[in-house]
């Protein structure tokens, strides 16, 4: 199995550029590296495999709110992975250790748990994360996750990040022994789940703006006192960079279904001369 880094070419010509391979993506989250992910929503392989080739740091799959359920979970990975630049993660549906093994066995270099609101949980997610005896994870044998990965249950231990997301209330309670779990590797904000928890409407409600940066800034810190990663994700470029610059290590931007319908719309009114929507 290749750990050598990926090549990329700048342009027509361009002699070949050396960038981070996805296999060492589980490593760079742990050094805490700024890093910038995409979120598909869409069951579309041939549409996720274009995105892929981007230089994307990772490719975020929903398997909670998205369209792919479990069978699509594979196929995402495969297209992912065909581009050989970005590293696949899942998020699954909750923390149940079932539904993360089988996001694992596709060969996801990270996944994502949402709904997590205490250490007690944190650590069992950690554990279906990391095979025996550290864990309760079983050893896929000959399957996806082989291939990419490897067959000794440490090594890939060592390839794979968990990451548990920060959208309660509860969660916030018990914030400090959540980031404090060993062997965990990140923590990711979803900010609408969150918004709602301080008191929101809605998803950009101003009545808890003050609150949610409030909670955030609580998120970073102490995520970065635990030594781990912390990340959110955010409707737009512009505001992965805002918050890659106030101290987030990583974020994922907006998904694929939200640009489709953002990309047909402008096209739209261009055409019927209505400008920008």
């Amino acid at each position: 199995m290749s750990t050598a880094p990926s090549t990329a070419h700048a342009g027509p010509g361009d002699a070949p550029v050396s960038v981070p391979g996805p296999e060492e993506f589980a490593a760079r989250l742990r050094r805490r590296e700024p890093l910038v992910g995409y979120w598909i929503a869409l069951d579309n392989p041939a549409g996720t495999e274009r995105i892929a080739g981007l230089g994307y740091d990772y490719i975020g799959v929903d398997g909670q709110h998205g369209v792919l359920h479990q069978p699509g979970w594979q196929s995402a990975m495969l297209a992912v992975d065909a581009r050989g630049r970005s590293a696949g993660v899942i998020r699954v549906p909750s923390p149940d250790p079932v539904a993360i093994g089988i996001a694992l066995d596709t060969g996801a270099r990270a996944v994502i748990v949402p709904m997590v609101e205490s250490a007690e949980q944190t650590r069992t997610v950690v554990r279906a994360c990391r095979h025996h005896p550290v864990g309760t994870r079983s050893l896929g044998g000959p399957v996806r996750a082989e291939v990419r990965l490897g067959s000794v249950p440490a090594e890939i231990d060592a390839r794979v990040a968990c990451v548990v997301m920060i959208e309660t209330a509860a969660a916030l309670d018990d914030l400090e022994a959540i980031c404090a779990t060993e062997g965990l590797d990140a923590v990711y904000v979803g900010p609408a789940d969150l918004s709602a928890a301080l008191g929101a409407r809605f998803f950009g409600d101003p009545a808890a703006a003050d609150a949610l940066e409030e909670a955030l800034v609580r998120i970073k810190d102490a995520a970065r006192r635990n030594g781990i990663a912390c990340g959110i994700h955010v409707l737009d470029g512009e505001n992965a960079s805002k918050r890659l610059a106030e101290g987030f290590t990583f974020a994922t931007v907006s998904s694929d279904i939200t640009h489709l319908q953002q990309a047909a719309a402008a096209h739209l009114a261009a055409a019927r001369g209505l400008g920008t929507v």
